[in-house]
């Protein structure tokens, strides 16, 4: 997998990687891809994606569900939403099941993650993805896919918990950072407190691809113009 960096050209590497891709949805995918840098954000089509996964080692652990939401910055598409679960390819850990509460029982029957690849895709062709903490869903979309195709997926992502962090160092402002004066938390749930968001369910897929939605919503109306280009947000 291409290190993703802020600097990334996303344009120039998705055309490269649409050049070199094999497989007809990731092809599809980056052939479709959002790559006006100078598009406003107010008009960036945008959908929101959570994974809940089996641990947090992406090189052994896997996806049991998947959330997404399509949206704007001033519009969720509800009805538009997904939630898979999927039977990962080893067993569900008690700490995992505790946290996101999908027990053994619930995946009984669940199909393998490669049955969703292609809505899953379509889903998310033509948006800018946002996440809450990039590395766990490019990670993790990028070895589940390549353990079943055998090609992995790059993309750009807006990081609601890179938005935040950026919001919380402003706020400290010289002083602060002079004194290291402590930041706050940038986790979904307490990064929702501060703009007075309703509490959630977390470690719901779903929930928390909705909880994302708004919250880079709310970043964006506190912190950002409308005009605000799309080059500054993701990447």
């Amino acid at each position: 997998m291409t290190s993703n960096s802020a600097k990334q050209n996303w344009p120039a590497r998705y055309k490269a990687l649409s050049a070199t891709s094999r497989h007809p949805c990731i092809q599809h995918f980056y052939q479709s891809a959002v790559n006006d840098l100078n598009l406003p954000i107010s008009e960036v089509p945008l959908v929101a994606l959570d994974f809940e996964t089996t641990g947090l080692n992406f090189d052994k652990d896997d996806i049991v569900s998947v959330g997404l939401v399509p949206f704007t910055s001033k519009r969720i598409y509800c009805k538009d939403s997904a939630h898979w679960l999927v039977q990962p390819r080893q067993k569900l850990d008690e700490e995992s099941i505790v946290i996101h509460g999908i027990t053994h029982s619930e995946l009984t029957g669940a199909p393998d993650f490669s049955s969703i690849i292609e809505p899953l895709l379509a889903a998310l062709a033509g948006k800018v993805i946002v996440v809450h903490f990039a590395p766990i869903e490019r990670h993790f979309l990028y070895q589940a896919l390549n353990a079943r195709l055998g090609e992995g997926l790059e993309f750009a992502v807006i990081d609601t918990l890179e938005l935040e962090r950026r919001a919380l160092k402003a706020k400290q402002g010289l002083l602060g950072r002079l004194f290291n004066s402590k930041l706050g938390s940038v986790r979904l749930a307490d990064s929702r407190t501060r703009y007075s968001l309703p509490a959630y369910q977390n470690h719901n897929a779903l929930n928390d691809a909705i909880a994302t939605a708004e919250l880079l919503q709310a970043q964006l109306a506190y912190h950002y113009r409308p005009d605000t280009e799309l080059s500054q947000l993701w990447f």
